[in-house]
């Protein structure tokens, strides 16, 4: 027998062990809880950097000391990592990244498939990069929006395609991202409007059916309510309808040529207060409130492109080895004088930088106010000025100018939203301050301006810019100037816009005023025009021109009484100094008056100067100017003249200036408007519709003679015989030479004058020159004081 053959068993290869890379359910339920509170932190800190960036941006380089402390709501954690992802990355869209990591996290937490997250991760890195240089593009002045990664990334296409091919790139991803995520077809988008329109076609059909309802019943109510007419507007303008319900209501009819006298024929219905009120409230019902921009209604504001945006354009640039250069010689400073420093923060300003120190327990604050020299000296720098202590805050401030400063464009001040949307009488955007802040305060509060500062430091500049800011926010019919220019070239260029926003005296030829005698005439009109008005608040019952104007447009008082709706007016006076020099107490009287009682009625003032001395801002006119500004000085003295405090001799010029409007003084950088800026803007305004004339102001008429003196002759000085003879002799008629030759005092030789002009022996005042000689000789006198005798 054969043997069965024995098969012989391959031998197996030896099985490799799957290594498994998995998680196990513990480990993702620890690690998706980790992501998920991750990207909370992440969240918490992008949104908190955008608000605490500017104080936490010294901190950066002082990560590892324990004793500084961030604004950040993650503290320095927070403002690193957020300086990382936001600014030196993808700006806003940076907030993507925490909702990614917490859509991981509660993946892992669930154990969901991770097939569907990776898709997740690649759409939202796609949204990520799209986002940023959109925000890049569209927000190229601000950084923080699309992150140096937009920044960088708009610059570079843009060198290749242009601002175009980066529009279209952009418009392209759009698409992309619309079309492959969202499912977006043309077939959807036309029956998505569609829809739409058969649901608004719905919704007029059903309004259209509800208001022929309402008008049945309103119809209804007018046969038992009478209907008035309005008797506060134009005769004139009587709508139709009104003239409708009057003919139905008071049985008379009103042919086309009696129109004006329906207003009288509802008078005689309407008697009561009780029923104008009434009367009042219905009309504004049927008819809405009065509008004082109608006559000029297709006036355009001015637009934002007639500015330019000088400087950079992507905010302030952040130095920072000027910035740690600096603290280290404030810090050394100090140390030498054995003043310890316990903490030093700086916020960066446009043009200056503030250095907050807290100093160590027991450092008397003077010893470092003291120290101001010294510490200028170390830092080479101008305009260093020391705050001791801040006000509100337990430190010391040291201002330190910047070595490369930034112009701060009327442009930003004028585009931010503090401007845009500041509910305020007559906004004013100044300019930016230390911590970048656009600084916007209302005229109507303040009530008064005063503005003073050597030449060439910013003063026309900033007239240009509280202009400015009124004519980019006030209507024609809400606001007038008068312009007080006596060197006749800083505000020429606002003659274009004289029929929509200047006054003037009536007769007058030009509306910016720059003869010293027409400026008396003026401020002693605005004092009629003053106390005119407040004799309409007086019938209104009103206590400001706020209440006055609400009261008049909600239709509650009538033109026939002299009732009319009131522009705020405001008086800017440039070079107040030589209106001093030349006309003295005529031109303070009358502005002193103004400034003491025209802030109830809008009328407010706003008053620059070179030369801040004493005899120009006196006690009386400051007492009655609470907000002031001051661009550099010369000296301390005319610091405190103007502020009551030192300060304004340590700016650094070029529009740096300080605000008071109190106790507090504010450090800002005037916002820079150029010449040809103004022009565009006047011109842009010029070209529009306007008034047929300027605001006239009311009519004033100067006395013959400058005094009211007493003519008779019985009351003339003892000295009137001589002093006339000497002012004949010399044939110049002026109060000093009487004083001179006569040995008197200036009140009797002032007198003297006043007598003599009105003999009629000199001439009227004629400001700083020397009054004319009416009688040419000895003997033509010797003649006149005998025909005085007989």
């Amino acid at each position: 027998m054969a043997k069965k053959a024995t098969k012989t068993k391959p031998k197996s290869k030896p099985v490799k062990k799957k290594v498994s890379v998995g998680l196990s359910k513990q480990n993702k339920i620890i690690l998706g809880s980790l992501l998920v509170l991750f990207s909370i932190a992440l969240f918490f800190s992008f949104v908190s950097f955008y608000f605490t960036w500017q104080d936490d941006q010294s901190l950066l380089t002082e990560f590892k000391d324990r004793n500084e402390e961030a604004k950040n709501l993650l503290n320095k954690f927070g403002a690193s990592v957020s300086h990382f992802f936001v600014y030196k990355g993808f700006g806003i869209a940076s907030l993507i990244i925490p909702f990614l990591l917490c859509l991981s996290g509660i993946y892992l937490f669930l154990g969901l498939d991770r097939k569907g997250m990776l898709k997740k991760w690649i759409w939202g890195l796609i949204f990520l990069i799209w986002i940023s240089i959109a925000f890049g593009f569209f927000a190229l002045e601000s950084p923080l929006l699309g992150g140096l990664v937009g920044y960088e990334m708009n610059d570079f296409l843009q060198d290749y395609t242009g601002k175009i091919g980066v529009l279209l790139l952009l418009v392209f991803g759009l698409i992309f991202i619309m079309v492959r995520l969202f499912k977006v077809t043309p077939e959807g988008i036309g029956q998505f409007f569609r829809s739409k329109k058969q649901a608004l076609h719905s919704e007029f059909k059903a309004a259209k059916e509800k208001s022929i309802q309402e008008q049945a019943e309103f119809s209804k109510e007018e046969e038992e309510v009478p209907v008035v007419i309005d008797t506060y507007t134009h005769k004139k303008d009587i709508p139709p309808i009104v003239k409708e319900v009057a003919e139905k209501e008071l049985e008379v009819t009103v042919p086309q040529e009696e129109e004006e006298e329906l207003a009288m024929k509802v008078e005689q219905v309407v008697e009561e207060p009780e029923e104008l009120d009434l009367l009042a409230n219905k009309l504004v019902d049927d008819f809405g409130e009065f509008d004082p921009t109608l006559e000029l209604g297709n006036y355009k504001f001015p637009t934002i492109e007639l500015l330019d945006q000088h400087g950079v354009t992507g905010g302030i640039t952040i130095n920072q080895e000027e910035l740690e250069e600096n603290k280290n010689k404030i810090v050394d400073t100090l140390k030498n004088y054995k003043i310890g420093i316990a903490q030093i923060k700086a916020t960066i300003g446009p043009t200056v930088t503030l250095y907050e120190i807290v100093p160590d327990a027991g450092v008397r604050i003077s010893k470092i106010k003291n120290l101001e020299d010294d510490i200028a000296l170390s830092l080479a720098a101008l305009g260093i000025r020391i705050i001791a202590p801040i006000p509100g805050k337990g430190t010391i401030g040291i201002e330190v100018p910047n070595k490369n400063a930034t112009i701060v464009s009327m442009r930003s001040a004028i585009a931010s939203s503090k401007f845009q949307k500041a509910e305020m009488e007559l906004p004013i955007a100044f300019g930016k301050t230390i911590s970048n802040e656009t600084f916007v305060v209302d005229l109507a509060k303040m009530p008064h301006l005063l503005m003073a500062g050597a030449t060439g430091q910013g003063k026309s500049v900033g007239l240009n810019a509280v202009l400015t800011s009124l004519l980019y926010k006030k209507h024609p019919a809400e606001v007038k100037f008068i312009l007080v220019d006596p060197k006749k070239v800083e505000l020429t260029l606002y003659n274009k816009i004289e029929r929509h926003f200047l006054a003037k005296l009536p007769d007058s030829e030009e509306a910016i005023i720059t003869d010293n005698t027409k400026v008396i005439n003026t401020l002693n009109s605005l004092c009629i025009e003053m106390d005119n008005r407040y004799e309409l608040l007086k019938k209104a019952m009103v206590r400001n021109l706020k209440e006055y104007n609400t009261k008049f447009k909600a239709r509650k008082l009538n033109p026939k009484d002299g009732h009319k709706f009131l522009p705020y007016i405001v008086l800017v006076i440039d070079e107040f100094a030589d209106l001093i020099m030349t006309a003295g107490k005529e031109v303070e009287t009358p502005v002193a008056r103004l400034a003491q009682l025209a802030r109830a009625i809008g009328i407010h003032l706003i008053i620059a100067t070179q030369r801040p001395s004493v005899n120009v801002i006196t006690g009386l006119i400051k007492a009655n100017f609470p907000a002031r500004i001051a661009f550099r000085v010369t000296s301390k003295i005319d610091s405190r003249t103007i502020l009551d405090a030192q300060g304004a001799d340590q700016l650094i010029g070029r529009g740096d200036m300080l605000y008071t409007q109190g106790n507090d003084v504010t450090r800002i950088q005037c916002a820079f408007v150029d010449t040809p800026e103004v022009a565009k803007i006047t011109e842009y305004i010029g070209s529009q519709r306007a008034y047929p004339e300027a605001h006239e102001l009311p009519e004033y008429v100067g006395e013959e003679s400058g005094t009211s003196v007493d003519i008779d002759i019985a009351d003339r000085d003892k000295m009137f015989r001589e002093a006339a003879e000497v002012i004949v002799i010399a044939q110049q008629g002026s109060a000093s030479l009487i004083q001179r030759k006569l040995k008197l005092g200036y009140n009797r030789a002032g007198r003297i004058i006043d007598q003599l002009e009105a003999a009629g022996i000199v001439g009227q005042f004629e400001g700083s020159k020397a009054r004319q000689v009416l009688i040419p000789d000895m003997i033509a006198l010797e003649q006149f004081f005998e025909n005085e005798s007989n």
